[in-house]
């Protein structure tokens, strides 16, 4: 019912946790008291019990507060910790990441996947312990009065965790195939979206309408079946609970007739049965919550835990020298590149061949974005599965012909190229690649639309090329 994986993984929301069980700990003990009290009253009438009705009232709703102050304490480190090592690690794995998981799923994962966690420590790590504590607190309290009615409502209690625990099997596998439906809906969608234009240029859009219509229909229907299952699960919690509390109020009612309890009494176990059952039944309904972020969580871990090779060398230098030495690679059994071997300097370098002949492969290979290949890559003589992903994308540039320019000025877009040059060197570099003077008339504070799209295809890739040159890789 716990991760305890997960739960290890973000120790900094421990204390906040902590926090959160001790306030609704200290809010159920209000209630009790308020519950005490007003029965005086109405034995005594005397009205000091109001006002401590009054004071308990307002002390619960201060730690009430407390506690869902905490609780967003603890999410929001949750959430902020876990993204940051998602993210660093992300880096660290570098364009590589794309050979396992797809872009869509990345984003889901940090976005909604992280959100799942939210509820999971925020609401359901507390509420487990909070569970836990509050049964036992008021078995303590009731059996002073009568232990038959303590030992009957303290037994029923356990059978809302054991209800959890036969569904949970079956939860995670129906959850993880939720969240694999929702991934892979999503990569269908992003992709549909990002090929709009082609779909449309060859009418194939009605057909991918359709495509995803069946995988839309196919996440509703797994949709419905977790939602069956949480209500199906909720309403046997229901049964527990409300039946639990039957059967301590029976027994009161049995004592009372025996003499044993006064009226007064008998109606205290009454009206604080349902507690023995409220934080069991709360837990219930965060668990469903719950297995869907440990369903996220176990597909983020496969990322986190992805091998690296820690204590890559980074590799300063001015000039470079690359030799590649009888380098094969392939896409799955088919070889792309077989026994290819180069030497080049410091400069442009400049691949030329037929479509599919594996340019585009060899310029991802030598800039360490594709991975696995057979031979040896070597910059300065050092094998570049030993350098860090960091000095690849200081030392080498590629210049894709689907290269992304930013919404913004053409001078803020040249500008990520090196932050601090100068007007003039960036004018240099414009004449270099053949577009200056189409930029003449508004000069560097051209606006250009996301992707360049006030732009001719070769238009952009001078821009793109120009960025490049002053990098000066």
């Amino acid at each position: 019912m716990i991760n305890k994986k997960l739960l290890k993984f973000v120790p900094e929301s421990h204390r906040y946790i902590q926090k959160n069980v001790v306030y609704q700990w200290l809010g159920m003990l209000c209630n009790v008291v308020i519950t005490a009290a007003i029965l005086l009253f109405i034995r005594n009438l005397n009205y000091m019990y109001l006002g401590l009705v009054f004071v308990l009232m307002i002390l619960r709703f201060m730690v009430n507060r407390q506690a869902t102050m905490n609780s967003h304490q603890a999410s929001k480190i949750v959430k902020k910790t876990i993204r940051e090592k998602l993210y660093t690690q992300l880096s660290k794995i570098g364009p590589r990441y794309k050979e396992t998981w797809s872009t869509a799923e990345i984003v889901q994962l940090t976005g909604e996947g992280i959100e799942q966690l939210e509820s999971y420590f925020g609401s359901y790590i507390p509420q487990f312990f909070y569970a836990l504590l509050a049964p036992v607190t008021l078995f303590i309290i009731v059996v002073f009065i009568n232990r038959p009615a303590a030992f009957a409502l303290l037994i029923c209690v356990p059978l809302i965790p054991v209800s959890i625990v036969c569904v949970q099997k079956f939860a995670k596998r129906l959850l993880n195939k939720y969240w694999s439906q929702y991934t892979y809906m999503g990569d269908h969608f992003l992709e549909n979206i990002q090929g709009l234009t082609t779909l449309k240029i060859y009418q194939a859009d009605s057909k991918k309408h359709e495509e995803m219509n069946e995988e839309a229909e196919k996440f509703r229907k797994i949709t419905m079946r977790v939602l069956t299952m949480q209500l199906n699960s909720i309403t046997v919690m229901d049964i527990i609970a409300y039946g639990g509390s039957a059967v301590g109020i029976l027994f009161s009612f049995i004592a009372l007739k025996q003499g044993s309890i006064s009226i007064y009494q008998g109606l205290f176990i009454t009206l604080i049965s349902s507690e023995f059952f409220i934080p069991m039944r709360m837990l219930g309904s965060y668990f469903h919550i719950a297995m869907n972020g440990m369903a996220a969580a176990d597909k983020m871990f496969k990322i986190l835990e992805y091998p690296i090779e820690e204590n890559k060398e980074d590799l300063e230098a001015n000039s470079v020298v690359l030799d590649v030495s009888h380098l094969s690679f392939g896409y799955e059994e088919e070889l792309v590149l077989k026994d290819i071997s180069l030497n080049a300097h410091q400069g442009f370098i400049g691949i030329v061949g037929e479509s599919g002949s594996g340019k585009s492969t060899l310029a991802h290979l030598l800039t360490g974005k594709l991975g696995h290949y057979l031979g040896s890559i070597k910059l300065n003589n050092k094998e570049l599965d030993t350098l860090s992903f960091a000095s690849l994308q200081r030392l080498m540039t590629t210049v894709s012909f689907d290269s992304y320019l930013f919404s913004g000025t053409l001078k803020e877009n040249l500008l990520m190229g090196d932050p601090h040059a100068s007007d003039q060197e960036m004018w240099d570099v414009l004449e270099k690649t053949g577009i200056a003077s189409f930029f003449k008339e508004e000069g560097l504070d051209t606006v250009l639309n996301e992707q360049g799209n006030n732009l001719s295809r070769g238009q952009k890739q001078r821009v793109a090329l120009a960025r490049a040159l002053l990098k000066d890789a």
